[in-house]
C-alpha cells in the first residue's frame, strides 16, 4: 500500500536523455505522466579539415541552444516540486542537475541515478518505489 503522507506532497520522478523527459509527479489526487520531446535530431557527424571547423562550432551552437531550450521546458512542467528523482542514461541528467541547482531547486533533489531506456509505465513504477520504499 502506498503512504499517503509521502504522495500528498508534489513528489516528481524524471526520466531524461537527450531526446526526451518524462516527468511523473504523484500529490493526493493521483498521479500525472508527462512526456517531452527535445526535438533534436542526432547529434551531427563532425567533418575533417581546418576550414569545417566553424560549420562545426555552429552545429555546437544549435544542439546547445535546442539542449537549453529542452530543460527549460523541463524545469517549468515541474512547478514547486517537493522532491525531485532523477534518472536516466547518458549526460541530460547531470546537465539538467547543473540548471535545476542555478534554478534554486537544487535542494529538492532527493537523488540521482544511471538507468537505461524504460518505457513510461517502468518509470512510473520506478518513480512510484522510489518514494514508497
Amino acid at each position: 500500500m502506498l503512504n499517503r503522507e509521502k504522495l500528498m506532497k508534489k513528489n516528481i520522478g524524471l526520466w531524461i536523455d537527450h531526446t526526451k523527459a518524462v516527468i511523473v509527479s504523484f500529490r493526493d489526487r493521483g498521479e500525472d505522466v508527462i512526456q517531452i520531446s527535445s526535438h533534436i535530431e542526432k547529434h551531427p557527424k563532425y567533418s575533417s579539415g581546418a576550414k569545417d571547423i566553424t560549420a562545426d562550432d555552429i552545429l555546437d551552437k544549435k544542439l546547445a541552444s535546442v539542449l537549453n531550450q529542452f530543460y527549460d521546458e523541463v524545469i517549468l512542467c515541474m512547478r514547486n516540486p517537493d522532491s525531485i528523482y532523477i534518472f536516466g542514461p547518458g549526460d541530460a541528467k547531470t546537465q539538467l542537475v547543473k540548471r535545476l541547482k542555478k534554478a534554486g531547486l537544487g535542494k529538492v533533489i532527493s537523488n540521482t541515478e544511471t538507468t537505461d531506456k524504460l518505457t513510461d509505465r517502468q518509470i512510473a513504477a520506478k518513480v512510484r518505489y522510489h518514494y514508497v520504499k
